[in-house]
Formats: structure tokens, sequence, C-alpha cells
């Protein structure tokens, strides 16, 4: 799956509930007929989600690129941050609800256009430094160029039929990789298409000079 391509972050989602019908519930002391009762009572729940936060997270920046002459060409790495991880998981007071049904149905909440990234899927976007080339412009002055996650967040409630207690828990997982190569001369303004991207602001307070226009925008 190429998830590669950055996306707007997006604010404002309200609670919602969606129905799914591949979750399921355990618990209870009894047997294994009472467990497999308790599981399919439990199969088609719903879930209700709230405090849906998406955002981008910085995952790898590059040197400071500094072009004292003209050239149509820019080449260099992007190196991983340390400590940076965001493996998709979930956290929940009830082990038999599955983070990968529960991002699944986050998802389907969102109405993504690919899906969310499951739980099988690496901690850091990138693992090791990533190469650029950008080729085509007269670059000349100060750059800046990093990695990024379109990272999602929720709570939610999900509830068994049969009026069992419903559980909560905490999804992370995230939509996109990306990121991007900019001029520090340029300023992250309202009218700029990174205007919202919050890695792209911070990688610029990072690497571009203090009195630049990007880092002072930022």
């Amino acid at each position: 799956m190429n998830r590669r391509t950055p996306t707007d972050t997006a604010a404002g989602i309200a609670a919602a509930v969606l129905l799914l019908g591949t979750a399921a519930c355990t618990g209870g002391t009894g047997g294994r007929d009472e467990k497999e009762h308790k599981a399919a009572v439990c199969a088609h729940g719903t879930y209700a989600w709230s405090d849906v936060v998406r955002g981008y997270k910085l995952t790898g920046l590059a040197d400071p690129i500094t072009l004292k002459k003209k050239t149509h060409s820019v080449t260099g790495r992007i190196k991983p941050l340390r400590g940076v991880s965001y493996k998709p998981h979930m956290t929940s007071s009830a082990p038999g609800v599955l983070a990968a049904d529960a991002i699944e149905a986050l998802g389907r909440h969102l109405g993504t256009e690919e899906p969310l990234a499951g739980p099988s899927e690496s901690a850091e976007p990138e693992e090791t430094p990533t190469e650029f080339r950008h080729e085509g412009g007269d670059f000349k002055g100060s750059y800046y160029a990093w990695n990024s996650v379109a990272l999602v967040e929720a709570d939610f409630t999900y509830t068994c039929r049969g009026g069992a207690e419903p559980v909560r828990g905490h999804v992370v997982t995230w939509e996109t990789v990306g990121g991007g190569f900019l001029s520090c001369a340029d300023p992250i303004g309202d009218d700029a298409p990174w205007k919202a991207d919050t890695a792209a602001r911070a990688a610029a307070r990072t690497l571009c000079p203090a009195g630049s226009p990007a880092a002072r925008s930022a």
C-alpha cells in the first residue's frame, strides 16, 4: 500500500456511531460455551467515536541545506528522528476488542480514501534514512526537507448487544506518510499550501535560519 501522499489536516470531527460486524467481546469466568455465546452476542455491536484528532507529526529531518550558487538539482538524506514511534495500537479495558477491528471501524467512520495503518505496520513510518532529489529549478539559498506522518487518534465506546457493559478505549494510527522540500525564503502563511501542516512548520523552525521568512512564519 502506498501511503506517501500527504493529506490536509481535518478538524472538527463530530462523535458518531458506526455499526461493525467483525469485533468480538469476551468476558466472564464461565466455560467455553459461555464465552462463545458472549462473543456471538457481541459480534454486531456499535462503535461510538469521540475526541478524534488528526494532524501531522515529524518523523524525520534532513540537515540544513544552504546553496551558495544556483543549481538545477538538489539531493540529500532525511534521517528518522530518534525515539519517535507511532505504531498503530489500541488501549482498551477489554481484551476481546481487537485493535485491527477498531482501526478499521475508525477508518470507515472518517471515510478515509485509504485504510488506516493497522497494528501489523511498522512503528516508524520511515525506519532508515530516505534519499530525496529535486530537479528542474534554479535552487539557491536555504532549504529544509522533512518526513511526516498524518496521525489519527480517537476515543471510542463499543457497545455489545444484550445489555453488556460498554467497552471504552483509545486508538492511535496514521493515514498517510509524506514530507516535503521547501525554501526558507518562502513564508508559511495562511495562503500557503502547507499552512495546516504542523510538521512543515516544526521543520522550518528547526532547520531554517532564525530570521528567514519560513522560520518567522512557522
